[in-house]
């Protein structure tokens, strides 16, 4: 069973992505922004080093232009009570960033964000007085005289940040902050100059905008994160968007970035599952309505993607956030002719976003340096100094292990059993809305045969076949954990591996045993439409209820349509819990909305019996009941597969190999492949 991706229709070449672009205030060397970001290394001034080092790394990779993560203009405004505030002393830490970047030709906005209700602390302050579903803390309602002190510390923010050496400002006025909440009717009641009608729901953002145009100065950029579609009821409609960027660009912002939803809307808009340049057409709708460069974001992870949004004139430039933190040196090797070797963004959010709502620093799965560059160091060795090294697996911690070995200069040879790598992540790919993680393992096999890796399939090495080697990389795995279920007759039971592989077909009523995240994802693959509604934009947006934003349907959302169900599908786990619980923050809503649109079957606190001709028997709320299904699918967990180090450790001679065990190998309780990958990389460091 295979899993083919999409590839748009754009030209061979990258000529728009890769040429320059005067901004007006100055030019950057590409269309490539680095839209911002918040990876946790903004909060602490003495951390101005460490980002120093994560911006200057993309700087040096050849971005074009970068903004940084969210800086508050006042106390208020912090996301957190320690959170990023562009003060003076912050500002002052700052000239090793803006230094650094320059020093690479690269150019960076500091971008200015007010949290507004969704500001996590007792200070916060609304355009109306009410709480968040993101915060515990009432936010108060801003008084006349505390919006217009809130212009002005806008604009001193801004002339800190200009004073610090940054080229630009950027206004967040997108995904709900303060500014979006104040041009919502869903959020702004007011009945002063700051609301009562649309109009004056647009007063503080062009307020805000004006007055930072005239304390940067006529050399400085200033640029607007718009909200073209806010994704909420009660949110704006295309008709109030429009009058607002045309009011925008009026007060001298030099270019539009556009933005799509809230953080607490109820539609995905940057997860895996979001088709590729989903909402391009609202910024290119934007684009036809102003004389000024605008940005396009949201899922535009894949160069060809990004290519053709720009080459069908649908923006003037694309923000690769997300891109940047998997591989800092995307535009260098897509102008050297390397876009083969670029690392892929497979948009997870598990070690990026997550992170960050969770209060800890950010990374990247598949890059586990990123936020951690003064830190995680992978030094090249002499070649006198190169060591033998075996990997056996190629898993993603295997993959990682063996390409992060080869780029340090060492010999590297990768063993793994079957004839394809990827090991879990292979299938994964084989799940409706993630068919984007095939193009990682395409990027994994592309560097490595760059990087000179030996790789030998359908190959088992054995203890002495090892032994020429200085060290043994274990990163064999995981295998699905086997659980006792008497059967007599009755329904198929199968492993999910073997449903994946296509090794077994599951029928019309199907029980899963176990609902963990790989639980979640079989009864997305047996419930899923197909073909996947994530393989194209109009199927995905009528999946998900996202219409033109007009007075019916402010905000751009209607109901979600219902939809015939694929299969009966019944999701089990012993826990008494949540279904889904234990998923990632900013992901796990999406995959739950998702079962109880398919209408699956939740079933929790359950004790498995038997099978027989009647079903699957089981104990639920203390009672015994009977599933009549004719297909169980065990998802009950993994074992490590372990044995190989034991088995080199005892046949070595003499002082080699060492052995060195990762990923799932070393630790199977709840697949994480964010954690495997860096453990991965921690290990080769250290050779």
């Amino acid at each position: 069973m295979s899993v083919s991706l999409p590839h748009p229709t754009a030209p061979r070449d990258l000529t728009h992505l890769l040429s320059p672009l005067d901004m007006g205030r100055f030019e950057v060397r590409n269309r490539i922004v680095m839209g911002s970001m918040h990876v946790g290394l903004e909060d602490r001034p003495a951390d101005a080093k460490k980002l120093a080092a994560y911006l200057g790394e993309r700087a040096r990779g050849g971005v074009g232009l970068i903004v940084t993560g969210g800086f508050s203009p006042d106390r208020t405004g912090r996301l957190t009570p320690g959170g990023a505030q562009a003060d003076a002393r912050t500002m002052r830490r700052h000239e090793i960033i803006t230094r650094e970047v320059h020093e690479a030709d690269g150019r960076i906005l500091l971008q200015l964000l007010h949290a507004g209700r969704y500001a996590f602390h007792p200070l916060a302050a609304s355009s109306a007085a009410g709480k968040s579903p993101l915060s515990p803390f009432r936010a108060r309602r801003l008084t006349r005289r505390g919006a217009h002190r809130t212009v002005e510390h806008f604009a001193e923010a801004a002339r800190r940040a200009i004073g610090a050496g940054y080229d630009g400002v950027e206004i967040m006025g997108s995904e709900g902050y303060l500014l979006n909440q104040f041009l919502a009717p869903a959020t702004n009641r007011r009945r002063d100059r700051w609301g009562r009608d649309a109009e004056g729901r647009r007063a503080l953002p062009l307020a805000v905008a004006a007055a930072m145009r005239e304390a940067i100065g006529e050399d400085a950029l200033l640029s607007y994160r718009i909200s073209l579609l806010d994704l909420v009821p009660g949110g704006q409609t295309w008709e109030e968007t429009a009058a607002l960027a045309r009011g925008l660009t009026e007060r001298g912002v030099d270019v539009l970035s556009s933005g799509i939803g809230w953080h607490e809307a109820r539609v995905p808009t940057i997860v895996t599952s979001v088709p590729r340049a989903a909402f391009a057409e609202n910024t290119a709708a934007l684009r036809e309505l102003v004389d000024v460069p605008v940005i396009a974001s949201n899922r535009i992870h894949d160069p060809a993607v990004a290519e053709q949004v720009l080459a069908t004139g649908q923006a003037d430039l694309v923000s690769m956030a997300r891109p940047l933190l998997a591989d800092p040196h995307l535009p260098r090797k897509l102008a050297e002719s390397r876009a083969a070797q670029v690392v892929a963004c497979i948009s997870c959010n598990q070690a990026c976003l997550d992170k960050v709502f969770e209060g800890k620093r950010a990374s990247c799965l598949v890059n586990p340096r990123a936020g951690h560059e003064t830190e995680l160091v992978l030094r090249p060795v002499i070649p006198r100094r190169a060591r033998k090294v075996a990997v056996v697996g190629a898993g993603p911690a295997g993959l990682e292990a063996a390409l992060a070995a080869a780029e340090r200069g060492h010999i590297v040879t990768l063993f793994e059993a079957t004839s394809e790598i990827g090991g879990q992540l292979r299938l994964a790919a084989r799940i409706p809305g993630k068919e984007d993680y095939a193009q990682a393992l395409t990027s994994w096999r592309m560097r490595l045969a760059a990087a000179g890796v030996g790789i030998r399939l359908e190959t088992r090495p054995t203890p002495s076949d090892l032994q020429g080697f200085h060290d043994v990389i274990v990163a064999t795995g995981v295998a699905p954990r086997e659980i006792d279920l008497p059967s007599d007759g009755g329904p198929q039971v199968i492993s999910y591996v073997d449903l994946l592989e296509g090794r077994a077909e599951a029928g019309d009523r199907v029980a899963i045993i176990g609902a963990g995240g790989i639980g979640v994802d079989v009864a997305e693959f047996l419930s899923a439409p197909r073909p996947s509604p994530s393989l194209d934009v109009a199927a995905w947006k009528s999946h998900w209820g996202v219409v033109a934003a007009d007075e019916e349907h402010r905000g751009g959302v209607a109901t979600r349509p219902v939809e015939e169900a694929q299969r009966e599908v019944h999701l089990l786990q012993r826990k008494e819990t949540r279904i889904g619980a234990g998923l990632g923050r900013t992901t796990g809503w999406v995959h739950r909305a998702e079962l109880r649109h398919a209408g699956i079957h939740q079933h929790r606190g359950v004790t498995y019996r038997r099978v027989d001709d009647q079903g699957l028997h089981i104990t639920e709320d203390g009672e015994e009941r009977v599933l009549e299904v004719d297909t169980v699918v065990v998802c009950a967990g993994q074992v490590s597969v372990d044995a190989l180090a034991a088995e080199v450790t005892a046949a070595r001679k003499g002082r080699a190999p060492r052995v060195h065990v990762v990923g799932g190998a070393d630790l199977a309780a709840e697949l994480d492949a964010e954690r495997a990958i860096r453990q991965a990389v921690e290990v080769v460091a250290g050779l």
